[in-house]
């Protein structure tokens, strides 16, 4: 028996044949093979779990950041006055005077007086040098795309375009022949003539044929309510318009700050008189205005003052009258050159039944009459069309004159 089990146990612990061995190299190839790859996107996952982290901290960072500055006592805007030995003499916002330091950081050299800049709201040292600011009805006074009205746009008007360009586009495009002769150029134009006779569109004109920055705006919008304010922003304009030079000045409705100058006046009154100096300051003072050409337009030209009216301010004053009948002819034509019109329709006819019209009259009745065609379904405008339509209109004038004389006699 002992003998027996022997051999037995001889046979279990024998060698392994070379199949069994071929099949456990196989399988520990295949789990070799399986923690690879399942360590190879155990390293993968911590690859992207490390940038992942990386980026949470940087966000974490930023809003730490940005915690702390929401945190941070708001910078007092004040401007330098003088600079003394490293240290600023500054005038806060509220208007007092201090004696201040200044950052290291920053250069000195180029605080100069009247720069803006940010003060510490505890120790009011200077902080940082700001860039200089611009009233928001001044920085919205630059038209940057250039309207699409242009000369031939404007009928009746020859003499005055022709005044015009000579005035503003002449200096701008010879500057050269200027000097030659040993003359200035004309520094500013003013049109004048009743309501509706072309006057903004003219400017809108030059504003697109010129290349020239082209800054328009309504003189009462310089009418302001605190003292002072007015002038600094007429100051502003053309400290604006020197920087981006060459640059024309529009200023639509002159007589609501160009009134003529009176002993007795509201504080009202008084203010708007200090922006009227301001801009006879700037058009006529110390500093040259060679690239900055004004124009400006009213409909009141016996309520400007004086100085305004003399030359060296306004060189050229261009009155823009009713057109005549051969100028309501041409404006007819402007108006209808992309409208079907009957043949029966004389451009003459319809200027002769149009008198005393201004141009904004004319394309109101040219409107009229389409709007007329089209609610008859037509898609030619007749001569009935005009007739009824002039008639409209000159109903509305009279209306409206009417009115005005109820109103003066109340």
């Amino acid at each position: 028996m002992a003998s027996e089990s022997g051999e037995d146990i001889k046979e279990d612990i024998s060698p392994m044949s070379d199949s069994a061995k071929e099949d456990t190299l196989d399988r520990l190839s295949k789990d070799f093979d399986d923690l690879s790859e399942h360590a190879q996107q155990l390293l993968t996952e911590k690859l992207f779990l490390e940038n992942e982290f990386a980026q949470l901290k940087k966000r974490a960072n930023r809003l730490d950041e940005e915690l702390r500055n929401i945190k941070t006592p708001p910078l007092v805007v004040g401007y330098i006055q003088d600079i003394i030995d490293e240290q600023a003499i500054v005038r806060s916002s509220n208007g007092t005077v201090f004696l201040v330091s200044v950052n290291r950081r920053l250069d000195i050299s180029e605080m100069k007086p009247g720069t803006r800049v940010a003060l510490n709201q505890d120790t009011l040292s200077v902080v940082e040098a700001l860039s200089d600011s611009w009233d928001p009805l001044v920085s919205s006074a630059e038209i940057i795309e250039s309207p699409t009205i242009d000369y031939e746009s404007i009928g009746g008007l020859d003499e005055q375009i022709r005044e015009i360009r000579e005035a503003v586009e002449l200096p701008f495009e010879k500057p050269e022949a200027f000097i030659e002769l040993g003359i200035e150029p004309p520094k500013g134009v003013l049109l004048t003539g009743p309501p509706g006779t072309g006057k903004t569109m003219l400017a809108k004109a030059v504003a697109n044929s010129t290349k020239a920055t082209f800054l328009g705006l309504v003189g009462a919008e310089l009418a302001q309510k605190y003292i002072g304010e007015g002038g600094r922003m007429v100051r502003e304009l053309f400290d604006l318009a020197k920087q981006k030079a060459p640059s024309i000045i529009f200023i639509d409705e002159l007589d609501s700050i160009g009134s003529k100058r009176l002993d007795t006046a509201t504080s009202g009154d008084r203010e708007v008189q200090r922006t009227l100096m301001q801009l006879l300051s700037e058009m006529d003072g110390f500093e040259t205005l060679d690239d900055v050409k004004i124009i400006a337009a009213t409909n009141r030209p016996e309520l400007l003052d004086a100085a305004l009216l003399r030359p060296g301010r306004f060189d050229r004053i261009i009155d823009i009258p009713l057109p005549d009948v051969d100028a309501r002819e041409t404006i007819f034509g402007v108006h209808t050159k992309s409208m079907p019109i009957d043949k029966k329709v004389g451009l003459r006819y319809l200027s002769n039944i149009s008198e005393g019209f201004s141009g904004a009259e004319i394309k109101s009745s040219v409107v009229e009459a389409g709007i007329n065609a089209i609610s008859d379904g037509r898609k030619k405008v007749s001569k009935s069309d005009f007739t009824d339509a002039i008639k409209k209109v000159e109903n509305k004038r009279k209306d409206s004159a009417n009115s005005s004389a109820e109103g003066l006699y109340r």
